[in-house]
């Protein structure tokens, strides 16, 4: 369990909090890039990180993220009209640029150069794997962009979406790294045969291909040992489960500094899936969720699965918010629930956010009594939080300096029991860490 302290400092993710100031320091996403279709279109509001800011793309297509009220009187810009490199606010007319310049000030005048002294907040933005990245700390302490092999690979490779989820980020992505939980969260079963059902057919990911054997193995040992490997990037955490032979089954995850978390489940040559937990407030965050294949274009099935809600990928409405939600209790089937499925609800994602939902707006880790299972989540909130104190003694998190070391993968492998993990690694991976360098069928966007 956690000191209450050290969960508010967890959690809190405003400016000048310790935790909003680590994340700050990283290029973050805020926005996909099908929200702001066309230049001089329609702006957009969103909030991060309890910031109200406006998105919006100029008439040579770059994006601007900006203060959502215009400087002059507080007058809202979403209101504001989008053109010629600029949105004007409708109020007086005053006029600013993706930086934040104002270049237009018709209530002054103009042999005074007002307009040159006046400028509004504004974030560096970058589109990068049909996602639009805000970075908001510092100017003199940009980083790169993160390396994630999904951007590095041609569209045709990934697919981009991201659903809205009731609850702090921090427990959604504490959920994503828990290898542990999926034979009570995701299992199917049928009572009445006492055996697995085929997961292809219930509520699991249909695009992740599980043996009978895997799904056997996750059933029979819901205690996996849990391995931590520490890496520049961030950490790998690996549950391995005994088989019927002399062999452990591995489920490899990813969590990358400061927001993203890989889903252990892809074997050799499947897709693999990957997650981005943003802050909107400290009780609400989008979760941007992303499918892609280092091998291969992804398939219209594949594609059309997604829009239907596969995996960590929900099922969304036109404003990305699931189906099943907490506001219709994610249309839980009692009766489901009593024969085929532990929690009675549809969808790998909604069974995650069920459960992360339940445990409050913030959850209260000072009721906590963790258990061997949740070394992988010990791990997550100590490098969190010892780099989140060490920039507030002045100490720069050391990720920053490696994002080119971002371009890893999650996913399982059988290997023999005697194997340590880097072994299991190198076996899976071809490193030790999960790294795998830049993809072979990276292309400039």
């Amino acid at each position: 369990m956690l000191r209450a302290e050290d969960n508010k400092f967890l959690t809190e993710s405003g400016a000048g909090t310790g935790m909003g100031e680590l994340l700050r320091r990283f290029w973050i996403p805020v926005l996909l890039s099908e929200e702001l279709p066309e230049a001089d279109g329609e702006p957009k509001k969103i909030t991060v990180m309890g910031e109200e800011l406006l998105a919006f793309r100029d008439s040579r297509g770059v994006v601007g993220v900006v203060d959502q009220y215009c400087p002059h009187r507080g007058a809202n810009l979403w209101l504001g009209r989008n053109e010629e490199c600029g949105i004007r606010c409708v109020y007086h007319g005053w006029k600013f640029d993706t930086d934040g310049r104002c270049v237009d000030m018709p209530t002054s005048y103009p042999d005074l150069n007002a307009k040159d002294l006046i400028r509004t907040k504004s974030y560096p933005a970058r589109e990068w794997g049909e996602m639009i990245w805000a970075y908001m700390g510092p100017a003199d302490a940009m980083p790169e962009l993160p390396a994630l092999e999904m951007a590095l690979l041609p569209p045709a490779h990934r697919y981009v979406s991201k659903k809205w989820q009731d609850c702090n980020w921090v427990q959604a992505l504490e959920g994503s790294i828990d290898t542990a939980h999926f034979t009570f969260a995701h299992l199917a079963f049928d009572k009445e045969e006492n055996e697995i059902l085929d997961i292809k057919k219930h509520f699991v990911n249909p695009l992740v291909r599980m043996s009978t054997d895997q799904m056997r193995w996750i059933a029979q040992d819901p205690r996996p040992v849990i391995k931590i490997s520490p890496h520049e990037a961030g950490l790998t955490i690996a549950g391995g489960r005994l088989t019927d032979s002399d062999n452990i089954y591995w489920r490899i995850a990813q969590f990358l500094m400061p927001v993203h978390a890989y889903a252990p489940s892809a074997m050799p040559g499947e897709n693999i899936f990957g997650q981005s937990f943003v802050p909107v407030t400290d009780t609400n965050c989008w979760i941007y969720t992303y499918a892609w294949n280092p091998e291969r274009p992804l398939t219209e099935d594949e594609r059309a699965a997604y829009d239907r809600g596969n995996g960590v990928i929900a099922e969304v409405d036109e404003n990305y918010v699931p189906l099943r939600n907490k506001r219709n209790d994610y249309l839980i089937d009692r009766k489901l629930q009593k024969t085929s499925s532990y929690t009675g609800i549809k969808g790998v994602s909604e069974q995650d956010a069920a459960v992360q939902d339940s445990q409050g707006p913030i959850a209260d880790r000072t009721r906590e009594h963790l258990g061997p299972t949740d070394l992988g989540i010990m791990h997550f909130r100590k490098l969190l939080m010892d780099a989140a104190r060490a920039l507030q003694a002045g100490e720069a998190p050391p990720h920053l300096a490696h994002q080119d070391r971002y371009t890893v993968r999650s996913g399982g492998c059988v290997t023999h029991k005697a194997k340590d993990l880097a072994a299991v690694m190198v076996e899976r991976f071809g490193d030790a860490a999960g790294f795998v360098g830049k993809p072979r069928a990276a292309a400039a966007e």
